[in-house]
């Protein structure tokens, strides 16, 4: 379900840097005029069309012509997917794979499975390669993909091959916040009617969330839970921490403890060694991301976690997979589950 929080009209600001950012720059349009400076008429079919004109817009892929209300996007990327259901963009197919909430079976993820399900989406398939044959299935006449994660690389290495069934727009891999991340889709799908509803209601829950919850004194640490057995940390910029902070935590500067270590993906995780953890974690307030890996109550059996300042004084709090790379959904999800964590 989504929020239905009352619009606010806080942040007007953010939404114009977003929206100058963005890297997608529309270009105008001129409109068909005749030889003698009279507007041309439409033919009787076109009269009774009022489908917007195509757009062009500048992607890092070069300019791509849009059309001006896509009716059969498919979206390559089920951490996009999310964005167009809010939009009530037409989805005629999409991937399913969100980080954290994944159904190999090809489930859609919980928090578009309805509106999916009420379009008739199909789910495309899943696998180490895209499925181009799946793709030209579906009849696009709009394609989304890029972002963060495999599913970016699979669209980055096919694109000439996706562009030659539709228009391909790829989201940037090195645009991580969600708020830039819908502006950019909704600008390729003629829907920026929509975002400040959205971003509105997110604004409105932080507000909530703020004033509703007692944050612990010190800085807080961002732990990442996975099954290959070696400590993860986010760094203070990225995406989950940038959330906490503004309902008033302060994410620590882990990067800079760590000695400036190499980052990984998209710039939003590094390894640290069991040896250096201790020196680097060592906030008072932890908070963990399980993303296949030990639960809060398993890591804190290992003598590596258990010495943690966060682990010893119990200010350990486990968050959604989801929240680690939050689109709209996941941050709404993520702002939930501080406040039920810390909530007075």
């Amino acid at each position: 379900m989504r929020s239905s929080t009352p619009p606010s009209p806080e942040r007007p600001a953010r939404r114009a840097v977003l929206a100058g950012a963005s890297g997608f720059a529309l270009l105008a349009l001129a409109a068909c005029s005749g030889g003698d400076g009279q507007a041309a008429q439409p033919s009787p079919a076109a009269s009774t069309s009022t489908a917007p004109a195509a757009r062009t817009i500048t992607t890092e892929q070069g300019a791509v012509e849009v059309p001006g209300d896509p009716q059969r996007i498919v979206v390559l990327s089920g951490s996009l997917a999310g964005y167009l259901f809010a939009l009530d963009a037409p989805v005629v197919a999409t991937d399913t794979r969100v980080l954290g909430v994944t159904d190999l079976e090809g489930g859609f993820p919980p928090a578009w499975s309805d509106e999916a399900t009420a379009q008739g989406t199909t789910a495309l398939p899943a696998g180490e390669e895209l499925n181009i044959e799946a793709v030209a299935a579906a009849g696009p006449d709009l394609i989304i993909g890029g972002g963060q994660g495999i599913t970016a690389v699979q669209a980055q290495e096919a694109y000439e091959e996706l562009s030659a069934l539709a228009p391909t727009v790829l989201v940037p891999t090195t645009t991580t916040s969600w708020q830039e991340q819908l502006e950019l889709v909704a600008e390729a799908t003629g829907r920026t009617d929509g975002v400040d509803a959205l971003v509105d209601a997110y604004d409105a829950k932080v507000e909530e969330v703020r004033s509703a919850i007692t944050v612990p004194e010190g800085n807080a640490v961002f732990i990442l839970s996975l099954p290959v057995g070696k400590p993860y940390l986010v760094p203070a910029d990225a995406a989950l921490p940038a959330l906490a902070e503004e309902v008033g935590f302060t994410p620590d500067d882990v990067v800079t403890k760590a000695g400036n270590p190499t980052l990984y993906g998209s710039g939003d995780s590094f390894e640290v060694s069991p040896e250096l953890l201790a020196q680097v974690a060592d906030a008072p307030t932890a908070f963990v991301v399980a993303l296949g890996g030990p639960s809060v109550e398993e890591l804190a059996q290992d003598p590596v976690y258990a010495a943690l300042p966060a682990f010893q004084n119990g200010q350990v709090h486990e968050l959604p997979a989801t929240s680690y790379r939050p689109d709209y959904d996941g941050a709404m999800d993520a702002l939930d589950a501080i406040a039920a964590e810390f909530g007075s």
